[in-house]
């Protein structure tokens, strides 16, 4: 079996996809399965070895309060290339970027693959998106064999899909995602270590954790804020830190492998203020696999993964500052709070490992399969 994880996303921008991706291929690759992993290039420097092919041209898009990416094969002829050269079994798609989506979709060679969508996104918000949903949904019950979203949210949004569908969430690596191993010395002075991680633009809310911290900060001088992550509202974010002259609030920029696990070692609380957009919440799951306690905004996305388990406790309406400092403030004053909700969410945690997530996704690689086959046996008869 040879399988490529296909991505219309940057891998010069980091973000859920491109983890689940790449931890996808490993888990494969550990069962023997054939991997690569297709993305398209927004330079012309980009290289990642000889297992990532770099297929059609990515341009950084902002919409609905967010970063994406317009991805199009101005070379037709290249898809083709690719795919008579490297004579995969299934295509498995990360999302879809029009027009190449489509462009992949309609290669004669992809009507011999397995064709199956991994859908991540909650597009509620969007109104251009809804506009044409229903084409892109007709399109994927022409074209795609199966279809698996990473949440309930995700799932919701192909109720008219005609073919398999399944939803299989975002996984985590345990042992990299861990309370266990080396911190950031020059955090560990005493002070309470409040942690936000995540591409700050619109979507992800910082500015109201900010404004949460302006609160807790009259109050409380041992708090600090740590800030991982970049994106197009991080100088507005750094501006309002200087104009209320907010002390102790930390901006690291990105955080890859180690480090990134060491920051989350390092923390005392989990932050996540997105007001929308989110399916799933890879970045609480880390959290909770490192032994982080989790304040945040009940999105969709976050509201229905957590619902009914002891994290929902936690949730606060979007844009709610105020509220947002006061739950902050229990785990603050409260440490055997702290320690309950770390225990409860690393064996949450456990339940997502990327070894259960990649079998369940191979199952249902070879149940579209049995599928597929009989239908195309009845149409040989």
């Amino acid at each position: 079996m040879k399988v490529a994880l296909i991505t219309f996303h940057s891998l010069l921008e980091e973000g859920g996809v491109k983890r689940h991706i790449f931890a996808l291929k490993e888990e494969f690759e550990k069962k023997k399965v054939e991997t690569k992993i297709i993305a398209p290039r927004r330079k012309f420097t980009e290289d990642y070895g000889k297992d990532v092919i770099l297929l059609g041209t990515s341009f950084k898009l902002n919409i609905g309060g967010g970063i994406s990416d317009l991805v199009f094969n101005f070379n037709h002829f290249a898809i083709e290339k690719v795919l008579k050269k490297e004579k995969f079994d299934i295509l498995h798609f990360h999302n879809a970027s029009f027009p190449s989506f489509f462009q992949i979709l309609l290669s004669p060679y992809t009507f011999k693959t397995l064709n199956i969508l991994t859908f991540h996104s909650d597009v509620s918000r969007s109104n251009f998106l809804k506009i044409f949903f229903p084409l892109f949904l007709n399109f994927c019950n022409l074209r795609l064999d199966g279809l698996i979203a990473v949440s309930q949210v995700a799932l919701s949004f192909f109720e008219d899909f005609k073919k398999p569908k399944i939803l299989i969430p975002n996984g985590v690596n345990l042992k990299e995602f861990s309370p266990k191993g080396e911190k950031f010395k020059n955090f560990l002075d005493q002070k309470i270590n409040l942690l936000f991680v995540g591409r700050i633009e619109e979507r992800k809310g910082l500015i109201y954790l900010l404004k949460a911290f302006q609160i807790l900060k009259r109050k409380y001088n041992n708090l600090r804020l740590i800030v991982v992550g970049e994106g197009p509202e991080r100088r507005n974010c750094e501006d309002f830190v200087k104009s209320k002259n907010l002390r102790d609030v930390v901006f690291l920029g990105e955080l890859k492998e180690e480090n990134l696990f060491k920051i989350y070692r390092t923390a005392d609380i989990f932050c996540a203020p997105s007001i929308f957009g989110e399916s799933f919440g890879l970045v609480i799951l880390e959290a909770m696999a490192s032994g982080l306690p989790v304040v945040a905004f009940a999105n969709e996305g976050y509201r229905s993964w957590l619902k009914g388990k002891k994290g929902e406790e936690f949730l606060v309406p979007p844009k709610d500052y105020v509220l947002l400092a006061k739950k902050i403030e229990i785990l603050i004053k409260n440490p055997e709070k702290r320690k309950e909700l770390s225990l409860w969410g690393q064996k949450e945690a456990k339940k997502y490992s990327w070894e259960k997530i990649a079998q369940k996704t191979l199952q249902f690689y070879q149940t579209c399969q049995k599928l597929k086959r009989k239908k195309i046996k009845k149409e040989e008869i």
